[in-house]
């Protein structure tokens, strides 16, 4: 390799995803040994159909031992499983427990909603030119549409989102106290992301939980606790466990991803002044677009179970295998032109919530929703917007996203 660069380390991700090196990988050794400082190591998946060959085939590629790069002994991993972290057929009752809010249909119902929350968010800055995007703008949507689908004041919403950053932003000193890498964590190595801030929204979940067996609303919360059809239903510590992931996964990335868009439409003034004149479906695609250009949630690691062979390679049951989205959704083999912002791109099969597989993620319908009607509302609004300072990134070999972007907008 030309270029030798430590793709485990959260700091190389700072100046933003080292594509020559992924670009790389993918043209000369697309499954490729990668060595870990503070592990045993794992293979790379880089090419597109790779991924989706491990994504897909489930009883090879496991989730059950974790997604992410860390090694767990059995106690950690049972006391920390989410849905991620399952196969089926575990994975698959839980999933149809929980999945009928987020279904096509359900989020559909929701633009209304979706809408409404966007308008107050953008108007409730009018008259000022110059703010942070996405403190003031993209943290503030999917933060308050959570509490609308949860049922949740919107005085706690705030709170539940700095907890919700701590746990996904682990590894970044301005999230958290508690940096895995920097800090010892063996004593919460039994809690999500090894964060005491688990315990908190574990706690709010009960006491939320326990208003509504009391209770009961409209919400997704009041859904939950409701047997299906088959008199199924989801115990406790599935039903916590559920409600710190929506809290962490629900905001971060589609935080990220609202504003890598609207980055792209920056740096591309008149796609900017072309999307008032969109139509639904030109939006459509210009949200596909932006989410397979930010590519937020960068990799899941799965773990073989027994030998098998990938690309050439041999690998051995209990070997760790990272499938890298950012860099399948950047094979030239898939994607005409990739390095290439094209709007019109169609179709458009990224892998940024993982693509028609078991694991598919659970809110797509609902992130893509929030990302268009925003920037229609954004079209009617703003005549133009600029960077005003620099971009911060989050500092994550996981999730991939800039955290501060400050700007400079024109009213119409």
């Amino acid at each position: 390799m030309s270029t030798n660069i430590d793709i485990t380390s959260h700091d190389i991700y700072l100046s933003g995803v080292p594509h020559e090196f992924f670009a790389e990988l993918r043209a000369n050794d697309p499954v490729h040994w990668t060595e870990e400082s503070d592990g045993r190591g794992f293979w790379s998946i880089t090419k597109y159909e790779d991924v989706l060959a491990v994504s897909r085939n489930t009883e090879v590629f496991s989730s059950r031992l974790g997604i992410r790069l860390e090694d767990m002994d059995e106690e950690e991993t049972e006391a920390r499983r989410t849905l991620m972290e399952m196969d089926a057929p575990e994975h698959t009752r839980l999933r149809r427990l929980v999945s009928r809010p987020f279904a096509p249909k359900s989020v559909a119902a929701y633009e209304d909603a979706v809408r409404e929350i966007a308008v107050d968010i953008i108007e409730s800055l009018r008259g000022e030119e110059e703010f942070d995007f996405v403190k003031r703008v993209a943290r503030e949507l999917p933060m308050r549409m959570l509490g609308r689908l949860l049922g949740l004041p919107n005085e706690d919403l705030e709170w539940l989102v700095q907890r919700g950053d701590a746990l996904i932003g682990n590894t970044d000193p301005e999230f958290t106290d508690y940096v895995v890498d920097q800090v010892d964590t063996s004593d919460y190595r039994l809690l999500p992301f090894r964060s005491p801030v688990a315990l908190e929204l574990f706690d709010y979940a009960s006491q939320a939980l326990a208003d509504r067996r009391i209770t009961p609303t409209h919400d997704i919360l009041s859904a939950l606790l409701e047997p299906n059809a088959e008199g199924d239903s989801l115990d406790d510590k599935a039903l916590k466990n559920f409600f710190t992931l929506m809290v962490a996964a629900g905001n971060d990335t589609t935080r990220y991803s609202m504003t890598g868009g609207l980055l792209a439409l920056i740096e591309r003034p008149a796609l900017f002044n072309k999307m008032s004149s969109m139509t639904i479906d030109e939006m459509k695609r210009l949200v596909d677009e932006m989410l397979r250009w930010t590519s937020v949630t960068m990799h899941f690691r799965r773990t073989v179970t027994q030998d098998t062979e990938l690309g050439g390679k041999t690998l051995k049951a209990g070997d760790k295998v990272v499938i890298w989205f950012t860099s399948a959704n950047y094979d030239e083999e898939q994607f005409a032109e990739p390095f290439t912002f094209n709007e019109d791109r169609f179709p458009n099969q990224h892998v940024a919530f993982g693509l028609h597989s078991p694991h598919l993620c659970l809110g797509a319908h609902l992130a893509r929703l929030e990302m268009r009607v925003l920037f229609e509302e954004i079209a009617k609004r703003w005549s133009s917007v600029e960077l005003n300072g620099n971009t911060e990134r989050l500092r994550s070999n996981f999730i991939g996203g800039i955290k501060k972007m400050p700007v400079k907008v024109t009213w119409i």
